[in-house]
């Protein structure tokens, strides 16, 4: 797997970003690739999980970032859903423009410190952490948050993030699990960023899930919208880089939902 990545062609390109100008309760959202996204509200500017690396060690990147990392607004809030490299990635967050608040789950702040945070939040599930007219909730996940082979104290989840009455959830790397029932019971966000990659062969499906269980996690939920991420830019996995969206979207149109999933383009803003 790894030596086929290593001698494919990278494809894709980083666009000029075109942020739009936003008003009242408008979000914007931005796919860079993979699990990273730039939120924009008016005054707020958020990153999740943010990795703009060519290569995570042996493992090359597949399809540039859609963003060059100095083409960044200010970012306010980076949101951090565990430790593993292809979502903590270090290189990256240093190289952030003034970051201010990082929020990251328990057992993980130590790794955040001396990137030019001004402040670490860790977070437990279900805690969460308001500043200004905005909240931060850590949700629970079924993954696993060591970094290395002796931390497995290092936790890891989802986020949901409310701000001028909206509501959007970014799953981190998750199988499915019942526990997304209660994220819809309690939580219930209007717009959904979930995992569809890494899911090939089945037993793959222990901690990362398939087109198939986000439709069902989108349904448990009871998001308005979903936004398909982890697919695309690294290869993890056994199943073709383009299967994910194309089954996911087969899968959407059977189900009668194909309006409400939204398949974005790295480094082009979506309104929302």
């Amino acid at each position: 797997m790894v030596w086929k990545a290593f001698v494919t062609r990278r494809v894709g390109a980083h666009k000029s970003p075109q942020y739009p100008e936003l008003s009242g309760t408008q979000l914007a959202l931005t796919w860079i690739g993979h699990a990273s996204f730039l939120v924009q509200f008016p005054g707020l500017n958020a990153l999740i999980d943010p990795n703009f690396a060519n290569w995570l060690f042996m493992l090359k990147r597949l399809k540039r970032a859609g963003l060059k990392l100095k083409d960044l607004p200010p970012i306010d809030l980076v949101l951090l859903t565990h430790a593993h490299f292809d979502h903590f990635h270090r290189p990256s967050l240093r190289k952030l423009p003034s970051p201010k608040i990082a929020i990251v789950p328990w057992g993980v702040g130590d790794l955040a410190r001396g990137l030019g945070f001004e402040r670490i939040i860790e977070l437990e599930w279900w805690e969460s952490f308001a500043h200004g007219d905005w909240k931060v909730t850590l949700t629970p996940c079924k993954h696993w948050g060591a970094r290395v082979l002796r931390d497995h104290h290092r936790g890891y989840g989802g986020y949901l993030l409310e701000y001028c009455g909206r509501r959007i959830f970014h799953a981190g790397d998750s199988a499915y699990f019942d526990g997304f029932k209660q994220i819809g019971e309690r939580a219930s966000p209007e717009i959904a960023l979930l995992p569809i990659g890494a899911y090939f062969p089945d037993s793959f499906r222990n901690v990362h899930m398939g087109p198939d269980e986000a439709i069902q996690v989108f349904r448990d939920i009871k998001a308005q919208y979903m936004v398909p991420m982890h697919y695309g830019s690294f290869k993890l996995s056994f199943e073709s880089m383009d299967e994910p969206p194309r089954w996911l979207m087969e899968l959407a149109m059977r189900a009668g939902l194909e309006h409400r999933v939204r398949i974005l383009e790295e480094g082009v803003p979506a309104l929302f």
